[in-house]
């Protein structure tokens, strides 16, 4: 008996757990009706829609649990929200088996990404204080809203903090965890979570033989890779690397791209890295030994396909789970990553304001051409490195400049730190 639960423990353990589902939870109720609206644009019918969520729960799954325990970090994936979106507007008009030649094409552009290594040599060339920077962009939502949902329904959040500070205290391990219990017991008490009259209902895949059309190739095809590798894929490299989870980023693109392409017949319109669901489960709330904590992304998978198995009834969960209990629960576990960020993308003083330029930009949800604030952030914050570091290595003589009386640049400047090199000792 002991061995079986010393067995349990090594490969289910508590906190991991808990990440997992509070990642799918997460990831699912923020954007579950959004994939249902794009799919009711291309006229999919109630079997076709369940097979959507088939479809990418099987593909979540698949991508989780395998790149988990392939590379022993937590490879959390998801589906594209923003393409998600983008769907739900441009499919208006489309037949369903020339949105899935779309999805197929898109598909293919992210499999020969991840193949011919380019967005991995992009990657590589972005300092780590903008990562940083734009995953606390990212992520900052999530901690406001954290506080912001209190006004909505203060009894269940408040609770849940105060449930996470005393565990914090006393059971760091459970502290999210105990926080989803207490909130969720919370909500039922005052009548706001009702689990009763629901069935369950298992999905069946429904293939569509993709048409391909080039108009509908350029006009959603092309927009749907673009939107998933700029506001998707690239934060969810940022989330990897600033726990420092060095998994080599072509291989993973190539074999979420990969699954993409073999499910899109039956709805998988576009899957990604994850980025917020993702820092749920890379940060220490997930396993107090980071090299556990890729058990958080196997779990994620787990549930992700229990969700695809039981898409027919996906809403009903959604609509019985209070917004402000997942919003105070995703707060809740991102807190640590949210400091984390910070701290790594502050640390620097050279390439501080370029940091905080691309935190501001992300966290604004500034969109352009259909690309979201991640991508744009980090080209502000890139823009604000290159441009100030070119001032400084062309004007060496402002070191002889006096600064301003008490400042801390009064220190001697020399002639390294002068022309934009390392500082001495």
């Amino acid at each position: 008996m002991r061995a079986l639960v010393r067995c349990v423990a090594l490969v289910a353990p508590a906190p991991a757990v808990a990440a997992g589902l509070i990642a799918v939870l997460v990831g699912v109720t923020s954007s579950a009706a959004i994939v249902f609206t794009a799919a009711e644009a291309a006229g999919a019918s109630p079997g076709q829609i369940a097979s959507w969520m088939l479809a990418l729960g099987v593909g979540m799954a698949v991508t989780c649990v395998g790149l988990s325990l392939r590379y022993r970090a937590p490879v959390v994936t998801a589906w594209s929200t923003p393409g998600a979106a983008l769907l739900a507007v441009g499919l208006d008009g489309v037949t369903m088996a020339q949105a899935v030649g779309a999805f197929v094409f898109s598909a293919a552009l992210i499999t020969l990404s991840g193949v011919t290594g380019w967005f991995e040599r992009v990657m590589d060339r972005v300092p780590v204080p903008l990562a940083s920077g734009l995953l606390a962009g990212v992520l900052l939502q999530f901690g406001v809203g954290l506080f912001t949902s209190m006004e909505d329904d203060f009894a269940v959040v408040f609770a849940m903090f105060a449930a996470y500070l005393l565990c914090r205290r006393w059971l760091p391990r459970y502290a999210v965890i105990l926080s989803l219990a207490c909130g969720g017991a919370v909500a039922a008490a005052r009548g706001t979570l009702d689990l009763g009259g629901m069935s369950p209902e298992l999905a069946r895949p429904v293939f569509v033989a993709p048409e391909f059309s080039w108009q509908v190739l350029v006009s959603v095809g092309v927009p749907l890779f673009v939107v998933t590798m700029a506001s998707q894929n690239l934060p969810g490299v940022a989330v990897l690397r600033g726990d420092g989870y060095r998994v080599p980023i072509s291989p993973v693109i190539g074999w979420t791209g990969a699954a993409n392409v073999v499910l899109a017949p039956f709805g998988c319109f576009g899957m990604n890295l994850a980025a917020i669901t993702a820092a749920i489960c890379t940060g220490p709330q997930a396993h107090p030994d980071r090299e556990r904590r890729y058990l958080a992304g196997v779990w994620a998978g787990v549930f992700y396909l229990v969700v695809g198995v039981f898409g027919a009834t996906v809403a009903a969960l959604l609509a019985a789970l209070p917004p402000t209990l997942i919003l105070g629960i995703a707060g809740l576990g991102l807190l640590g990553t949210i400091g984390g960020s910070l701290a790594s993308a502050l640390g620097d003083e050279r390439s501080r304001e370029a940091a905080v330029v691309t935190f501001l930009a992300t966290a604004s949800g500034f969109t352009l051409l259909g690309v979201g604030s991640a991508f744009w952030g980090l080209l502000a914050g890139g823009l604000t490195l290159l441009v100030t570091r070119s001032w400084r290595r062309s004007s060496p003589a402002e070191a002889s400049v006096p600064p301003p009386e008490g400042s801390r640049e009064a220190e001697p400047v020399s002639a390294e730190e002068a022309a934009g090199g390392e500082p001495r000792g």
